[in-house]
């Protein structure tokens, strides 16, 4: 019975003399949803919201007995492909190379921006992640929010918006302690040189940040066409003009359609005497001042277009009433109401 429990109690001996320093490896890897904004108001009063989730796993292989990991990890977001700055704002871009600001966030309170290197102006995440490597190793999974915000009172274009991040503008960087048996200290930065080991990777956790600004016009302000006063027939014709006013999102394309009024005969535009019903005095309405383009309600035909600025502008309608002939017209006041349709 002595001799069979000697090699028991040499081996115990040999596994407590083991050194502590592990032989292991630790890799930590991340994946991202993406920060979607969704319709964004031009000139809104209050800010946008929209938040992303970051999921990272450690994992560490090799070791044998029971082990603990301590990993120190710094997750750096960039400025992404729409702009080159992080503070005050990051970037997004349409098509058009227009930009719309925004910024995001380490806290739900959107007040600590969140950044790519540790130390830095704003810092990356510095994180701190534990767990147990017992026998063939372990790991642990652990999530982030992204808080994202756009600015209010924007002066903003049509468009759709986004930003890359990926390549250097997403990166882990991370220092590890572990031991065979025992609890390791936390790393004292993300990069410590006194840790087990450190690693830096880029790419780690690509994604994409959008938003949308929709087509929009309002501000619409029409002014009376007026024809004045002709003493019995027309005999010459009367040409007048009224304003539309209109204000649209910058780059927004619309067209501006006139219906045929309420007494048009046969393609005429027609204003009817005010008490009797069978009179009335024809007029049309044109796109251009030499009054050869008739004003109708086919978009891309005989409507006209524009694109919006962001600003008022005024489209003028031409009007003209005809030299009349024949029996006098019935003395009093003509009138019509022509519907003016926007479509954006």
């Amino acid at each position: 019975m002595n001799r069979m429990g000697l090699p028991g109690i040499l081996m115990l001996l040999m596994l407590l003399a083991w050194p502590r320093a592990a032989h292991a490896d630790t890799t930590c890897t991340a994946t991202a949803t993406a920060v979607a904004f969704g319709n964004v108001g031009n000139m809104a009063g209050s800010p946008t919201p929209a938040s992303m989730g970051i999921s990272i796993t450690c994992a560490t292989s090799g070791l044998t007995l029971l082990a603990n990991v301590r990993v120190r990890l710094c997750v750096g977001i960039g400025s992404g492909s729409a702009g080159t700055t992080l503070l005050p704002t990051r970037q997004l871009a349409n098509a058009s190379g227009d930009t719309l600001a925004f910024q995001l966030y380490t806290d739900a309170a959107r007040q600590v921006p969140w950044g790519l290197l540790q130390g830095g102006a704003p810092p990356a995440q510095d994180l701190q992640i534990s767990y147990s490597a017992p026998l063939l190793g372990g790991s642990t999974t652990t999530s982030s929010t992204v808080y994202g915000l756009v600015s209010a009172n924007q002066s903003l274009a049509t468009g759709s918006y986004s930003s890359s991040f990926n390549q250097t503008d997403v990166t882990l960087t991370y220092a590890y302690n572990e031991v065979v048996i025992g609890t390791p200290t936390m790393p004292a930065s993300c990069s410590a040189p006194a840790a087990t080991n450190r690693k830096t990777t880029i790419n780690s956790f690509p994604f994409t940040a959008t938003a949308t600004v929709l087509p929009q016009c309002g501000s619409y302000l029409v002014t009376d066409m007026d024809f004045g006063s002709a003493a019995g027939r027309i005999g010459s014709a009367i040409d007048q003009t009224a304003q539309l006013t209109l204000t649209c999102v910058r780059r927004t394309p619309f067209n501006v359609s006139l219906d045929n009024g309420l007494y048009a005969s046969a393609g005429t535009r027609r204003m009817r005497h005010a008490t009797s019903s069978t009179a009335f005095i024809p007029y049309e309405l044109y796109r251009n001042a030499a009054r050869t383009q008739r004003w109708g309600n086919a978009i891309g035909i005989d409507t006209v277009a524009g694109t919006g600025t962001g600003v008022a502008q005024q489209i003028t309608i031409h009007g003209r009433a005809p030299a009349t002939s024949g029996a006098l017209p019935v003395a009093g006041n003509y009138s019509d109401r022509i519907t003016v349709t926007i479509t954006y």
